[in-house]
């Protein structure tokens, strides 16, 4: 079992920015790492992944605004958000890919409402 922990959601009015961390295990190495979303009775979607070499790709709802950066030697994936939507509310989820396994975190929520 790899441990995830998330952090950094929360209420934010339209147009502002969050950033979210992950941190996971320091045991593991060479994983490629994510974030998904899911809204309220819709299913889990992909919004960005990152490689271990730092190769990204985005869905295209969030190209431009989201940023998914990671620092390795921390152990740690970042999500940063600006310019975010009432459609961006959701409980986001960390994932990391490793040994042929998908680990997920707990989820954190993100609220975008004036």
């Amino acid at each position: 079992q790899v441990p995830l922990v998330e952090s950094g959601g929360g209420l934010v009015q339209p147009g502002g920015s969050l950033r979210l961390s992950c941190a996971t295990s320091g045991s593991i190495f060479n994983y490629a790492m994510g974030w998904y979303r899911q809204a309220p009775g819709k299913e889990r979607e992909l919004v960005a992944t990152i490689s271990w070499g730092s190769s990204t790709n985005y869905a295209a709802s969030v190209k431009g605004r989201f940023t998914i950066s990671r620092d390795n030697a921390k152990n740690t994936g970042y999500l940063q958000m600006d310019s975010l939507k009432a459609e961006d509310t959701a409980v986001y989820y960390c994932n990391v890919y490793w040994g042929g396994t998908d680990f997920w975190g707990q989820g954190t929520q993100v609220t975008v409402s004036s």
